[in-house]
């Protein structure tokens, strides 16, 4: 019974290398975000002297909140994948990442929720600055989705504490 259970647990292991398409699958998704960033941005430079400032800076909002997502989806495979399926063995490379040394899922779900409210706020500056655009209930869920994030970020942070402790 020794050995099934050894290869049991061997199988088990192993099976954390189905999630590897997973992240080559987000690798395409962020290749996607920076055509549609690229597409943005020389529509933005093209077509600047047509449009006045509050547009160019909706504009403006519109590409930080692609590149807001493209971090998200970074922090989610490099974190995710050095959590869960193996070691990228990078600590020598000149450009390794600070945060990746503190990786583990407790600092990755603090990490992916302060993402969630950056890009959360980029959404609701972007309906401030134009209201009119959107209607009063569209505003409130706004907010509610803003302060949920919020609160569960520091129930999450709250929570990582007390396990640390």
């Amino acid at each position: 019974m020794n050995k099934v259970s050894k290869i049991i647990s061997q199988f088990v292991f192993l099976s954390r290398w189905l999630q590897a398409p997973l992240y080559l699958g987000l690798i395409l998704v962020l290749g996607v975000y920076v055509y549609h960033f690229a597409f943005k941005l020389i529509e933005l430079v093209a077509s600047a002297t047509q449009h006045n400032e509050y547009a160019i800076m909706l504009q403006a909002l519109d590409l930080i909140d692609v590149v807001m997502i493209a971090n998200l989806l970074i922090m989610v495979i490099v974190g995710g994948y050095e959590t869960f399926v193996s070691h990228l063995n990078m600590q020598d490379h000149p450009d390794h990442p600070e945060w990746l040394d503190e990786v583990n899922a407790g600092t990755m779900k603090i990490k992916l929720a302060l993402s969630l409210i950056g890009i959360s706020s980029i959404h609701l500056l972007r309906t401030f600055i134009d209201p009119s655009v959107y209607s009063r209930e569209t505003i409130i869920w706004q907010v509610a989705i803003h302060l949920t994030l919020l609160m569960s970020a520091l129930i999450i942070a709250f929570t990582n504490k007390l396990i640390g402790h």
